[in-house]
């Protein structure tokens, strides 16, 4: 398109100074040297006023100096390093193909539409393969992306730089981006197809398209879903382009060259890219020299020389500007340059092609589109997007489970994993895994399509060794009720939360073993009982002082009768309920004011005082929460710890400072007995498990206070594990799915044991005996004082009823010692009636 451009302005008559333009052409073969030989050569051996070129940005960053130097200027077509775009580095350089910072950030745009995150880059090593993840990396961070690493293709020695496979498989990445030339992207291709590195697990984007017939069709299975994004022009888009500038050079090249003119649908876009730059050249040149015809000098002055670093085009600084200030409508698109960068202004395009399978081969088909002015987009009645595997899904960008085999490993722990024995059809015994995370497994194994080998861990296995045994890769992940904290995640990776967590303390239900027979006195101190009393026995006093004359209830008694019925009145009054006798005078009845204002408070204080305790008595365990541990109200000895729990860290952490005082635990069970037989108090257990404990099979056990070192279980797998990114968004996916939801209501929030509140509803017997116990007391005395004040009846009755009984038994004896005389006997028998009914 070089030539066309420049035949067809002899077409149109375009001549400088009455002479049509020629034209030098020359390869290089992208090297610097024989770049810089051949321009010298030719600037040497004619006027030379412009490079069309050069092709490669390593060139690139030679002749554009060597233009700037001699006064002329370098379009190029095809150099798309980014650190070209510099006018003041470069202030004779123009490119009509767009920078490499587009590129990038099409590339950016494609990644954010089907949300992935990372890539890795394999590009070449010269300026187009260091500029472009250049400008990758910085569109990528401008972005939240992030490139996760970089791998060198040696163009001189036309081989990897390192292991392909290695640094491919060792890395969770499936995103990865070619950015090589076609000619050593084919290579990289070929190394990938060896080394079972391209589809269906990765996704490869090429900046360059490499024939497909390149390869054995044994391998075209894995070229399905590779994606190219590569510059194309405004046709390919259906944006306005110059088709009659187009169509002619079309005709001169099928008329001047036929064999190499490969068709119009067919032309490399870089060519229409060549004919821009060279055009722009032209009409540049043109208005430079129209705007001279009244100066004598020559619009191309130029000093020649032997040596092609001291020739020098004498109206350079013009001819940039009229190159600037020129703008056209070209077969690309829209043509016009800046006097900040070295970039077409407008009219970028970029077309992204995927290898699609057909009949009997792959082919690339185009099916998105990106312009400056929009992001990508499906073209019209184009076909959907094929990607590795020959799925219609895009892929995650990130390394999948599915098929792959994993040890998993679990550990018994009632209700995560439950132990389950059954007899099959054949009477063998048969060992199932039931609980919380069996049922995560299969969910986890149907949305990630892994082969799962489940090994349940040895007994006395910890929780801190399982995390060993998965650092040491005993297990490929561990899938159990393990806490994450910091110390673990120094030696293994975890996964998202599978559950959130916290610990409880768990101790005996209260037992009311000690009875306290004063506990009705509480509400009272010891002083202010003594108080109470001195208080009455001092209004007794007063009592009997103001009343003993004037009352008749207190007169014709001793002294300390009148005392005592005083002090009767004054504590029934105290008390609330009065007494039998009213005073009858005004002093007594100024006191019993008073003795009613002091009843008023205390009945009122002690009402009060009485129930909030009684209610605390109720409900009142021998610790409120984990402040009573750290108070030490519970002896460090009789606190029980399971080793290798988070408990423990806890526990060594925040109460002991280091020391371990506790009690030390092998596995729940001994915790359980350890409870259970009174050897320790209370112990740290995971709330989930706590709650269906003591719900579902130890119902003499409680949980008591609140929550505390809330954090969360998670799956345990090795450090940078390639899958940890497909675990995460699994596990996240059912969270947002409220699944995880269902399953802790399924496992957790269950309860069999028949009352759930740790202590009876009714107040105890135990609570009120000390009341009972008192009346009783009181209930004595009062037989005693009562047996006291009849003492002197009581003692004359038994008096009496003695004499009698002597009387009676003498009377027997008489009649005895008469028996033969019968009438004597009958007068001393009436005889001693008569004396008998006198008594």
């Amino acid at each position: 398109m070089f030539k066309a451009a420049v035949l067809l302005s002899h077409q149109y008559n375009i001549t400088i100074e009455g002479q049509f333009i020629g034209w030098q052409a020359m390869e290089t073969s992208g090297d610097v040297i024989d770049s810089i030989s051949s321009t010298c050569l030719a600037v040497s051996s004619a006027k030379i006023i412009g490079i069309i070129g050069p092709a490669y940005s390593r060139e690139a960053h030679i002749i554009a100096p060597f233009a700037n130097r001699i006064g002329i200027p370098a379009i190029s077509y095809a150099a798309t390093d980014p650190d070209l775009s510099d006018r003041i580095t470069y202030p004779a350089f123009y490119r009509t193909v767009p920078s490499d910072y587009t590129a990038a950030l099409s590339i950016a745009q494609l990644f954010i539409k089907f949300n992935w995150t990372s890539c890795i880059i394999i590009h070449q090593n010269d300026a187009f393969g260091f500029g472009g993840v250049k400008a990758i990396r910085q569109t990528f961070y401008n972005n939240g992306l992030q490139v996760s690493q970089t791998i060198t293709f040696d163009i001189a020695k036309l081989d990897i730089q390192g292991n392909l496979k290695e640094c491919l498989i060792s890395s969770s990445v499936r995103i990865v981006i070619l950015w090589a030339q076609s000619i050593y992207a084919s290579l990289v291709l070929q190394s990938a197809l060896d080394f079972d590195v391209l589809g269906p697990h990765y996704t490869w984007i090429l900046s360059s398209s490499v024939p497909v017939n390149l390869f054995n069709r044994t391998f075209y299975e894995k070229l399905i879903g590779m994606l190219t994004i590569e510059p194309t022009t405004g046709d390919f888009l259906s944006k306005s382009i110059n088709r009659t500038l187009l169509n002619a050079a079309y005709h001169i090249w099928e008329q001047y060259e036929p064999i190499s003119f490969p068709g119009s649908t067919k032309v490399n876009n870089y060519a229409l890219f060549t004919f821009d730059a060279t055009w722009s050249l032209i009409q540049s040149l043109q208005q430079l020299c129209s705007t001279n015809v009244n100066n004598d000098s020559s619009c191309i002055s130029f000093i020649n020389s032997s040596f092609c670093f001291g020739s020098r085009f004498l109206n350079s600084k013009s001819f940039f500007n009229k190159i600037i200030d020129t703008k056209f409508l070209g077969v690309s698109g829209p043509i016009q340059f800046s006097t900040n960068v070295t970039n077409r202004i407008s009219g970028t395009y970029y077309l992204a092609q995927n290898v699609q399978p057909f009949s009997n081969a792959v082919d690339y088909v185009p099916v998105l589109e990106w312009s400056d002015s929009d992001n990508w987009r499906e073209l019209q009645r184009s076909n959907a997007i094929v990607w590795p595997g020959n799925s219609l899904l895009p892929p995650s960008g990130r390394a999948r489970l599915s098929n792959v085999s994993l040890r998993i490993g679990v550990t018994e722990s009632i209700p995560f994993t439950i132990i389950s024995k059954t007899i099959d059809e054949y009477g063998q015994s048969k060992t199932n895994l039931v609980g919380y995370v069996p049922d995560l497994i299969n969910l986890l194994q149907t949305s990630m399509g892994f082969i799962p080998h489940i090994i349940l861990a040895p007994p006395n296995q910890t929780y801190s060794g399982l995390v060993d045994a998965v650092a040491n890769g005993v297990y490929d992940i561990a899938v159990a009720d393990v806490t994450i904290t910091a110390a673990r995640r120094q030696k293994a990776g975890f996964s998202n939360s599978i559950f959130d967590n916290s610990l409880r303390i768990i101790m005996r239900k209260k037992m009311i073993n000690n009875v306290d027979l004063i506990a009705y006195l509480g509400p009272f101190s010891l002083s202010l009982w003594m108080m109470l009393l001195i208080t009455s026995i001092v209004a007794a006093f007063l009592i009997c002082l103001l009343e003993k004359r004037e009352n008749q209830v207190l007169q014709n008694r001793s002294f300390v009768s009148a005392i005592t019925m005083s002090w009767w009145y004054s504590v029934g009054t105290i008390m609330g309920y009065g007494a039998d006798f009213q005073v009858r005078t005004a002093a007594g009845r100024l006191l019993t004011v008073g003795l009613y204002l002091l009843s008023l408070v205390l009945v009122a204080s002690y009402t009060a005082n009485l129930a909030s305790d009684l209610t605390i008595s109720k409900s009142k365990d021998v610790i409120s929460g984990i402040d009573d541990i750290k108070h030490g109200r519970i002896p460090f000895n009789r606190i029980g710890i399971r080793v290798g729990t988070a408990g423990e860290e806890y526990y060594l952490r925040e109460i002991s400072g280091g020391n371990k005082n506790f009690y030390p635990l092998k596995s729940r069970q001994h915790m359980y007995d350890c409870l259970l037989n009174d050897l320790i108090d209370a112990s740290f257990m995971d709330s989930g498990t706590a709650q269906y404990v003591t719900n579902n099979i130890y119902c003499n056990l409680t949980l008591v206070g609140a929550d505390f070192d809330e954090s969360s279980l998670g799956i345990v797998t090795p450090k940078h594990w390639l899958y940890e990114q497909d675990l995460d968004v699994n596990i996240l996916s059912l969270r947002e799915s409220g699944i995880l939801d269902d399953l802790k209501r399924k496992w957790f929030q269950i309860s069999s044991c028949s009352g759930t509140s740790d202590l009876p509803t009714g107040m105890a017997m135990e609570t009120m005996s000390g009341l009972f116990l008192t009346f009783a007391v009181i209930i004595v005395l009062s037989l005693l004082l009562f047996l006291w004040t009849k003492r002197f009846t009581m003692t004359d009755y038994l008096f009496k009823l003695v004499r009698c009984n002597c009387l009676l038994f003498r009377k027997s004896t008489s009649i005895v010692r008469c028996t033969s005389e019968t009438s004597e006997r009958s007068q001393r028998f009436q005889l001693a009636s008569s004396k008998c009914t006198s008594f």
